[in-house]
């Protein structure tokens, strides 16, 4: 149901570096992972997002576009994939790390001690090995934002977001009267049925 998804909350692949090693995304193009439920900060539940590599690859190809604070990486593959899915930061800033040690990306300190990440020349040689494996991640991306249109707009995001505040900061004011509770739930009820019928 629309308003129940709103608040669920092999062959010859590419070549692989010494440091390869899976990391923990979860999501929907490896079935060989575990994810954390339907937004779970890693995707999808009994899949992960990305397969192994596929991330480090990603994470180079923004960084191709321009230099980025790991931040703004979350920020960019979460629109990316489009919505309803975004990368932990216990994934995105310890393989920013390993770009920085495989020589694939450089850092720099800015003021405030935020860290500014540059592809390098041995980045860029990777991303371009790794060209087949970006296009297909990336052409999955573009089909799941067009299966999903709509369900993860921002300002759908932005509504149910302002809803659930709405709610929880009613509920902190205080234990509901009877009254109170039934039209809390008949306005909710409401809602969902008249979202169903858009």
């Amino acid at each position: 149901m629309m308003f129940r998804h709103l608040f669920a909350r092999a062959g010859h692949g590419p070549k692989h570096h010494r440091f390869d090693r899976p990391h923990h995304g979860g999501g929907m193009f490896d079935d060989h992972g575990h994810g954390h439920g339907p937004r779970g900060r890693e995707g999808g539940r009994g899949a992960r997002m990305f397969e192994q590599g596929a991330l480090r690859v990603v994470m180079l190809h923004l960084l191709q576009e321009k230099p980025r604070h790991g931040y703004e990486i979350i920020k960019a593959i979460e629109q990316l994939v489009g919505g309803g899915y975004s990368p932990s930061p216990g994934v995105v800033y310890p393989t920013l790390t390993l770009l920085e040690e495989m020589g694939y990306a450089s850092v720099e300190t800015e003021d405030g001690g935020k860290k500014l990440y540059r592809i390098s020349a041995d980045g860029e040689a990777h991303l371009q090995e790794n060209a087949e494996m970006l296009q297909q991640v990336l052409r999955k991306f573009e089909i799941r934002r067009q299966e999903r249109p709509d369900a993860d707009s921002p300002e759908l995001r932005r509504a149910v977001q302002n809803f659930r505040m709405a709610l929880h900061t009613r509920l902190a004011k205080g234990q509901l009267s009877k009254e109170e509770l039934h039209a809390i739930v008949d306005l909710i009820d409401k809602a969902a049925v008249d979202i169903e019928r858009s």
